[in-house]
This record gives C-alpha cells, structure tokens and sequence, in this order.
C-alpha cells in the first residue's frame, strides 16, 4: 500500500452519519428510493474493512412485535427500505475510487461481488457516488453525503 493510500484511509476512518441519499437520473430527475429523509451509518476502518447500512425513517413496525412472525407485506416493505453490505475495501487515489468487496449483504446477489464508489473527501464529509446504473431508458447515479460522528 502506498502512503497516499495509507494516508486517505487514515482519514476515511471512523464512523459517518448519512446526511443525504439520492438518486440523480441522467434526465434530471431526483429520486429518494429511502425517502428525503433516511438515516445511515457507515463505519471504515485504518485497516480497509467497511460496514454500511441505511434505511427509511419512516418502516413501519411489525404489528406482532417478532420478527420472524412479520407477514409477507411487512417483510417485504421492510427489505425495500432497507440496504446493508460489508467487506474489505480498497482505494484508488488517482481514480478516488473506493471498491468493497462484498462479504455480506441484505441484497444477496451482491454477495462476493465488488461495490465501486467515487469518493470526495473533506475534513467532515464524505461524498459517495456510484457509477451510472441504467434504470429502463435512463440512467441513474446514487450520491450518498455522509458526516464524520
């Protein structure tokens, strides 16, 4: 590893607060797939291992209080509110380019596939974007604003 490197994920390191996630199509359109107002946290370690999880505000509550006695909706409203993976990571400074591969997730066809992201870095914000993704006859591209804790 490069002392570049070394030094980027010296300052990547620790737990962020997600301040914005959205989705931006290539027409224009905005689009909150966890609503204008999720919540998330990611945590990045020195060493190159990530946790990320984000979810609505607003998931409904199982109306019979266990999990494994949620009906099929709620299971189903739950799972789409919900996003959740971790891995190792690495980074490509001249690319600012973050890959987790991925060792677990909620998504299970991300499993044992990488996840790229685009970073930029401040001293308190991270911003994390993902390359475009078509979406019919259109393209999307997720940007993630998170906060150091």
């Amino acid at each position: 590893m490069s002392h570049q490197q070394q030094e980027i994920l010296n300052h990547l390191a620790g737990a962020w607060r997600l301040l914005s996630s959205e989705f931006r199509t290539s027409s224009g359109e905005v689009i909150y797939p966890l609503g204008e107002d999720a919540v998330g946290q990611c945590i990045l370690t020195k060493d190159g291992y990530m946790s990320g999880q984000l979810m609505r505000r607003d998931r409904p509550r199982f109306a019979a209080g266990n999990q494994a006695a949620g009906t099929p909706e709620e299971i189903k409203t739950a799972l789409e509110g919900y996003v959740s993976y971790y891995g190792p990571f690495d980074i490509d400074p001249a690319r600012q380019q973050l890959t987790t591969h991925v060792e677990g997730s909620l998504f299970p066809n991300w499993i044992g596939e990488d996840q790229v992201r685009f970073y930029e870095l401040t001293e308190n914000t991270l911003t994390l974007r993902t390359p475009p993704i078509p979406l019919g006859d259109d393209e999307v591209t997720g940007y993630l604003i998170w906060e150091r804790r």
